[in-house]
């Protein structure tokens, strides 16, 4: 199958490799040239713009990172369902894995249909390691038929894919999974605030974490790139924003208040989150969070 991929970030590129390394015919866009070059090289071929990339293909995945970016590459100008791929539309499959609002989902789901289109979301639980190596776990949200559609593609980048309900169930169920994840990051930080004075060296702080209940999945693999920040290293690959985690609690918080349930936990922790970022951490990764909190975050 020939399959287009909108948004070469780290996830879309990883996700790149794995579809061309199954023998998938690709394409790919994004915004900045210079991100696609990998995937260039790799042997994927390039689109001129989000329009020329539906042309190419029968299937584009859409890997962007904010509402207004998928409102531009799917109904810009030169967008995915522009006037200049009205005809071609018919027939097409959309499937994106953006982290964003339930209602994002069902927007462009709808759009998409009217354009006589097939849309699937899918936003997925992993980082570039699982995607690379087809081992990222699905949230598909839409009909029976359109993940029918889409598992060809699917089958090959998720060890587990589960059907969570319509368009808006598959980002509400990925807002759900990353939810403790974002409290984690706070809690971790006044958790090692309590162990600071003792003066242990923080490979082996984060080794007893990982260990113990008090340590989530997450520690397994990012573990080192924590205990490496503890230790003063800021060189370390940005692999979420603290921007990006402040978007996505921002969203949590919403849906729960469409909902009428009350996150306090949640809430609170973006409060530090925002504060962190006044102080300069938006574009740091997430493990500087815990060294943020440890110097001035946590001060009383």
């Amino acid at each position: 199958m020939h399959v287009g991929i909108a948004g070469t970030g780290k996830m879309g590129t990883a996700i790149g490799k794995r579809l061309l390394a199954t023998g998938h015919k690709l394409s790919v866009w994004n915004r900045t040239p210079d991100r696609m070059r990998e995937l260039v090289e790799g042997g994927a071929e390039p689109a001129s713009s989000p329009a020329d990339l539906a042309r190419r293909v029968d299937a584009v995945i859409t890997m962007l990172s904010d509402e207004p970016a998928l409102d531009h590459v799917y109904f810009g100008v030169d967008g995915l369902l522009s006037a200049s791929v009205s005809a071609c539309a018919p027939g097409k499959l959309f499937i994106d894995m953006s982290t964003v609002k339930p209602a994002k989902q069902q927007e462009i789901g709808a759009r998409v249909s009217e354009a006589g289109a097939t849309y699937l979301e899918c936003p997925v639980g992993g980082s570039v390691g699982p995607a690379q190596d087809g081992k990222l776990l699905g949230f598909a949200g839409g009909t029976e038929s359109a993940l029918k559609r889409a598992r060809p593609i699917l089958d090959q980048l998720c060890r587990r894919i589960e059907h969570v309900g319509p368009l808006g169930a598959g980002a509400t169920m990925k807002l759900a999974i990353n939810l403790p994840l974002m409290v984690y990051w706070q809690t971790l930080g006044e958790a090692l605030s309590l162990i600071q004075p003792l003066g242990l060296d923080p490979a082996r702080v984060i080794d007893i974490f990982t260990d113990t209940s008090g340590g989530p999945n997450m520690l397994k693999t990012r573990g080192p790139t924590i205990a490496s920040a503890l230790e003063g290293n800021q060189g370390a690959k940005v692999t979420v924003s603290v921007a990006t985690m402040r978007k996505d609690i921002r969203a949590m918080l919403d849906q729960a208040a469409l909902q009428h349930c009350n996150l306090p936990l949640t809430a609170l922790a973006l409060e530090c989150f925002d504060q962190a970022a006044m102080q300069g951490l938006d574009a740091a990764d997430c493990t500087q969070l815990p060294v943020w909190w440890l110097g001035e975050g946590g001060k009383a």
